[in-house]
């Protein structure tokens, strides 16, 4: 709703009194979203998080405050990357729709939830910037791994080698991305998932795990994934 545009003129003496209400309207719906046991999010059209409900927070152990300034695909895989594209397209026609999208995410222990993400373009008038409300449905969780030693945390991917020693080589997720032929996202997809798996927060703490479970090469400089090698054989450059 705009209220600008309903309320009365900037220069009346109701004005401030019509602020003041707005305010009042606003404060009671940031205090309704906190008590929805729903997790909720806003993001804007690029899907940075500006607001996000305790209840949505709790999936990862984390505040409110945590989440805002991160990118929602930070947290959530798409089970298809082409379910984003009608929003994209509402988005840029400011359609207004709902969008459901099939999402899994991993948990703060680690375990790899799965749902439904209703994604909804809004805006409070019709010429301001789309918003995305992010209504999360949580359909379950996949059947709990028998709990692993050292030697199941260190199997990781080769992508996620590659990934995890640029990372340690200080290069920036934008040109890890560029280097391994994948996108932002996706570069950050796999760093959130090595870090819920081992247990840490962080790149620094990410990297060190890296090195003491063996996934990186300790005698290799620039660093590159552990991995066997003949006698005499230099560590390989990525």
């Amino acid at each position: 709703m705009d209220l600008q545009a309903s309320g009365p003129p900037s220069d009346s003496p109701a004005a401030e009194a019509w602020r003041q209400q707005a305010i009042t309207w606003r404060n009671r719906v940031l205090l309704l979203l906190d008590h929805l046991p729903l997790p909720v999010a806003l993001c804007d059209a690029d899907g940075v998080i500006f607001l996000a409900n305790p209840a949505m927070a709790a999936e990862w152990g984390m505040l409110s405050g945590q989440m805002i300034g991160r990118n929602a695909l930070d947290f959530f895989h798409p089970r298809a990357g082409t379910q984003l594209h009608p929003i994209s397209e509402a988005v840029r026609l400011r359609r207004r729709a709902r969008y459901p999208v099939e999402v899994t995410w991993f948990t703060s222990s680690g375990v790899e939830r799965y749902g439904e993400m209703d994604i909804d373009p809004v805006s409070d008038a019709p010429d301001a910037p789309l918003a995305l409300m992010l209504l999360l449905k949580v359909g379950g969780e996949r059947a709990e791994a028998p709990t692993a030693d050292a030697a199941d945390h260190a199997k990781v991917s080769a992508v996620e080698a590659r990934i995890l020693a640029l990372t340690a080589a200080g290069e920036t997720t934008a040109r890890i991305a560029k280097t391994v032929g994948l996108t932002v996202d996706g570069i950050n997809y796999h760093l959130t998932r090595l870090s819920q798996r081992w247990g840490v927060r962080g790149k620094a703490a990410l990297v060190a795990r890296g090195y003491a479970l063996g996934v990186l090469d300790s005698t290799a400089w620039p660093p590159a994934p552990a991995g066997p090698r003949s006698p005499g054989e230099k560590p390989h450059a990525l």
